[in-house]
């Protein structure tokens, strides 16, 4: 099982796939929503819970994030770069495999174009998780998609693996 996530501090978007070779299966996907109103740390709590409720019931063995954008708002930099700092500390332990993928990378794995727009990126998850409709809130899309690179990159990493050993021989 592969939990994809998109940090933010207001909205922070999830989804679980399981990869089956190049075949991959929707498990789940969501958000876990803060409000202005709470303190930091409250909404910092409430993401290391939530998310560790949704690696717990998934059994996910791989973690994988979309790296941080930096924008010209450092405030907002800040706080999304705690938002993930905590979705690390809750997900990610020496028995989870971890990758991190910038959001070009996301989209040529997903999308086969680094410049794909957004509804292109939910539309191309729809189709490889066999979705009747693309997947929504936007931040639950994006940790989708975000799951598939993961696993896209796991299968690539296997054969090229596979490939180096039968030349060995």
């Amino acid at each position: 099982m592969i939990l994809g996530i998109d940090p933010g501090i207001a909205l922070l978007g999830f989804g679980v796939i399981r990869a089956e070779g190049d075949t991959m299966h929707h498990i789940e996907h969501g958000c876990i929503a803060t409000s202005p109103a709470q303190s930091l740390p409250e909404r910092l709590s409430l993401l290391y819970e939530e998310l560790r409720a949704v690696k717990q019931r998934s059994g996910a063995t791989d973690v994988a994030v979309e790296s941080l954008f930096f924008s010209r708002n450092v405030t907002t930099a800040v706080a999304v770069g705690q938002a993930r700092g905590v979705a690390l500390l809750a997900t990610v332990d020496r028995a989870t495999s971890f990758g991190e993928y910038t959001p070009s990378e996301i989209k040529q794995s997903v999308g086969g174009f680094g410049g794909a727009r957004k509804r292109e990126m939910q539309e191309m998850v729809a189709l490889l998780l066999g979705l009747d409709q693309p997947p929504s809130p936007d931040d639950a899309a994006d940790a989708l998609a975000v799951a598939i690179c993961h696993a896209r990159r796991a299968e690539l990493a296997a054969l090229l693996l596979a490939s180096d050993a039968a030349r060995v021989r």
